[in-house]
């Protein structure tokens, strides 16, 4: 099976001669050193040399590198495992890959560097546990796994080597993702007779049907908690195979079987995490830790654990929840040597001591009982309707409480994002477990755009928490210049806070080619114009050449291109202009007619008498120095 890939330090050599050691990863991450190597990854210790921290690079083997799917799951599944901020978890900092891994990239992740060791190291190095240091170590595993199954996480390979020990105390849980990464693997797919996971610590559902939930991490867990107490796992055999086959057809032996020093109370909570019946296991991490810390309750303190792996011989605390500083009068969880000294002689007082202990014990056990049927495990309820929330709270006795609402681009409307308390919390019945629901996804309503000003547009988005996302003009025939004649997407419509929307604004009417009306009677050429959308304004002037009526002249000229609407000067002929009528009364008949002719006027005489005598004019029918159009006739009188 795989070889610890945790983020620690471990003792042994340091590969010097790898060719990695002094190298960068992305630019960034100077390799430093060696650290360890599985069936995976190979480990180093790094310089981060932009934040000057010391961190753990996972590199991927080339072989699996090779594998695009691969890669790309890897990746996902450490991008999720990134999200997964907890105390107990170590920390997934950045991922990616220098170049093309086909052609010798490098494939890779960012981890938290633990100064410390494993679990596997302590039971190497000091063999098991007692009951009580046993789930010292346990609890704050269970409350990493507890975030991880309320986030949707399931680990699939939980195992002595995925859980470190810092040498300041902290218990953390690694390889959150990765063991779910490598089922993408065409080099470990079922047809090849391969287990994901280490055989020792898979459920039954892993090993037959090759799924996992909640429920695998709990049965994991359970044989890690056996292996805690007796120094070795349930099920031993010459091949993986034979061991898969124990786990899905034996039941997981208590305990006490092996080491009866071992109390009752560990060994029915290794019996039902480790249930081959997920159903009959507890439901998740949180429902195992709330019978953890029962038991730690009815169990004796744990003596203190002397870590003899430190050079300065320092005490390494292992704490039972959200890790703090050590303090000076911290209890601290022991591995302790069973004690070689000879049964006290006086059998008496042993008896005696040994009936006061039982009876206290047994007072303890009531009072506890009696306390501990008031407090529950608070359910998950993440991601229920607030409906279902309120039966699942109450099926334990506890009440929800709305505390508010959040958008939400995944969750529906109405369902739990946040609970308060934390799922697993234990809480008196009858307490209340307040929730913030779903109020959908965050969406704003497009305003109604059309009919404004370009500014008044946006400001109407603005207010709707939108922007004009691009603009364009188009010419209206009933629209003025500068006005939204279109927004898309169109009014009503939702969309996300500060999505855009693509508005159309008018240039007016379109443009109209102006046509020759010149020499045309005004009424025809008024009527052609305004036909096509022009407005009409006449001015009229006299002309020798143009008939009266007529169009003398236009402005603009013929030919022009001009918007519907605009206006068309027109000037009409009055025909020639007036004469003024000579005074020829008293003149020579010929003269006077010579005179007015030549002043464009008509001339006709007559005589009195009837005949012309002398040939002067005696009058004349329009008075000289009279204004009359040319051509007027007008009449002499002769004698």
């Amino acid at each position: 099976m795989a070889a610890p890939e945790s983020a620690r330090s471990i003792s042994g050599p340091t590969l010097s001669n790898d060719p990695l050691v002094g190298q960068y990863v992305d630019a960034r991450y100077r390799i430093e050193r060696f650290l360890a190597r599985g069936g995976m990854a190979t480990v180093y210790l790094a310089t981060d040399e932009r934040l000057h921290r010391q961190v753990a690079v996972k590199i991927m083997h080339a072989s699996l590198a090779e594998d695009p799917e691969f890669v790309s799951r890897f990746q996902r599944e450490a991008r999720a495992a990134a999200s997964l901020s907890h105390p107990n978890v170590v920390a997934v900092h950045d991922q990616g890959q220098d170049g093309d891994p086909a052609r010798g990239g490098l494939v890779w992740l960012i981890m938290e560097y633990i100064q410390g060791r494993t679990v596997r190291d302590v039971l190497r190095e000091r063999g098991p546990l007692t009951a009580s240091q046993a789930l010292v170590v346990l609890e704050p595993v269970l409350e990493a796994l507890s975030a991880a199954h309320a986030k949707g996480f399931v680990h699939r390979d939980m195992k002595p080597e995925n859980v470190l020990i810092s040498d300041d105390g902290r218990v953390k849980v690694t390889d959150f993702g990765l063991a779910r990464a490598i089922t993408a693997s065409n080099q470990t797919a079922s047809a090849a007779g391969m287990l994901i996971g280490t055989v020792a610590y898979l459920s039954p559902e892993q090993v037959e049907q090759g799924r996992a939930d909640a429920r695998s991490d709990v049965y994991g867990t359970g044989i890690l908690l056996y292996e805690l107490m007796t120094g070795s796992t349930p099920f031993a055999g010459q091949t993986p195979l034979s061991i898969a086959y124990q786990h899905v057809n034996a039941n997981v032996p208590a305990p006490s079987a092996r080491d009866s020093r071992i109390p009752s109370i560990a060994d029915s909570l290794v019996l039902q995490a480790t249930a081959r019946n997920p159903a009959d296991r507890y439901a998740d991490a949180a429902s195992f830790l709330t019978a953890v810390r029962s038991a730690r309750a009815a169990l004796p303190a744990p003596t203190p654990l002397r870590d003899h792996y430190a050079a300065t011989s320092a005490t390494t605390q292992v704490v039972n929840s959200t890790w703090t500083p050590p303090q000076p009068t911290t209890a601290i969880p022991a591995l302790e040597t069973p004690s070689t000294k000879p049964p006290r002689k006086r059998r008496t007082g042993l008896i005696l001591t040994l009936l006061l202990l039982a009876v206290t014990v047994a007072i303890f056990l009531a009072g506890w009982y009696v306390s501990a049927s008031r407090y529950v495990a608070v359910p998950s309820v993440l991601g229920q309707s607030a409906t279902t929330a309120t039966d699942t709270l109450s099926q334990v006795e506890l009440q929800l409480e709305p505390a508010g609402t959040e958008f939400s681009e995944t969750a529906p409307k109405n369902a739990v994002l946040r609970m308060s308390p934390d799922p697993g919390a234990s809480v008196v019945r009858g307490s209340k477990v307040q929730v913030v629901l779903s109020s959908g996804p965050e969406r704003y309503t497009v305003p109604t755009v059309v009919g404004l000003t370009e500014a008044a547009a946006a400001d109407a988005l603005a207010k709707s928490s939108l922007v004009i996302a691009g603009k364009s003009k188009a010419y209206n025939e009933t629209a003025p210049t500068g006005q939204v004649v279109s927004a898309t997407p169109a009014a009503g419509t939702p969309l996300k806070k500060g999505s855009g929307v693509t508005l159309v604004i008018s240039q007016g009417p379109k443009p109209v080619e102006v046509p020759d009306v010149v020499d045309t009677p005004i009424e025809t050429a008024t009527s052609t114009l305004e036909a096509l959308g022009f407005t009409v304004k006449s001015t009229k002037k006299y002309s020798e050449q143009v008939r009266e009526g007529r169009v003398i002249s236009m402005t603009p000229k013929p030919g022009a291109t001009e918007p519907r609407g605009s206006q068309i000067d027109l000037v009409v002929s009055q025909g020639p202009p007036p004469v003024t009528v000579p005074n020829v009364v008293g003149d020579n008949g010929d003269d006077a007619v010579a005179q007015l002719r030549n002043a464009g006027l008509k001339v006709r005489t007559e005589s009195r008498l009837g005949v012309v005598v002398i040939n002067r004019v005696l009058s004349q029918s329009i008075d000289g120095g009279t204004s009359v159009p040319r051509g007027t006739t007008v009449v002499l009188t002769l004698v």
